[in-house]
């Protein structure tokens, strides 16, 4: 088992062995998929941690962080690599954030693959294809490259808008993750305590699904197994 963050995690004794060196020569897009997997691998592992439901506080040096959310039955507040040992809460925070922008990346990546694989497309994409397969078809075409231009050019843009600007709007986060930073709101403002720590358990939970599920999708794809129902695989 593969030990990261604060989950164990355990990959596919076929996704392993798909990764082993063999006699024969991979190909590029074996390579290609490969380190897609690799790397899709350890993002989401990385983000593996325990909630929390306080603002972020550089100042604790120590907190009973068995108590913050996301620490709940039937394994409580696991951390076997006991990397919050010391009940920092400025490294809790630290692990928090990155878990919580892992899981929402993952939930649009889940939701992405799977609207493609149904057949969902832009018009004038109707030939590329699903899965992994469409970074290839996309890179083969001077309106694919453009494509992909744009996307990296969103990444950025939202990198940079989805953080902590306190410093520049004077407006103090909720909660680790909380980045409105006074303009976006959507009405939570106006939810009850009990709703608020509902809600973000239900963000917390779905994300630390998505990580494993898109993990598992892309790893299904490369393995050649199909997950989805009636056996279609994409990206073949």
């Amino acid at each position: 088992p593969l030990v990261v963050g604060t989950r164990v995690l355990v990959p596919p004794v076929a996704f392993l062995t798909s990764l082993q060196v063999t006699g024969s020569t991979p190909t590029p897009y074996e390579l290609t998929m490969k380190t897609v997997a690799i790397l899709a691998l350890a993002g989401s592992a990385a983000a593996f941690a325990p909630a929390q439901t306080g603002a972020r506080s550089s100042m604790a040096l120590s907190a009973d962080l068995s108590k913050e959310l996301g620490a709940m039955t039937p394994l409580g507040f696991f951390d076997p690599l006991q990397l919050c040992k010391d009940g920092s809460k400025a490294k809790f925070d630290l692990l928090r954030e990155r878990e919580l922008k892992h899981g929402r990346v993952s939930m649009l990546a889940v939701a992405g693959y799977l609207t493609t694989a149904a057949g969902i497309r832009f018009p004038g994409a109707e030939d590329i294809p699903d899965g992994l397969a469409a970074f290839p078809a996309l890179q083969s075409t001077s309106d694919g490259m453009m494509v992909l231009y744009q996307m990296a050019a969103f990444f950025v843009m939202a990198e940079i808008c989805n953080r902590d600007a306190s410093e520049v709007t004077g407006v103090k986060p909720d909660f680790v993750g909380d980045y409105r930073n006074g303009a976006l709101d959507f009405g939570w403002d106006k939810l009850d305590d009990e709703t608020k720590l509902k809600k973000r358990t239900i963000e917390l939970n779905n994300g630390r699904a998505a990580m494993m599920g898109i993990w598992g999708l892309v790893t299904h794809e490369i393995m050649g197994v199909s997950i989805l129902p009636g056996g279609y695989l994409p990206g073949h």
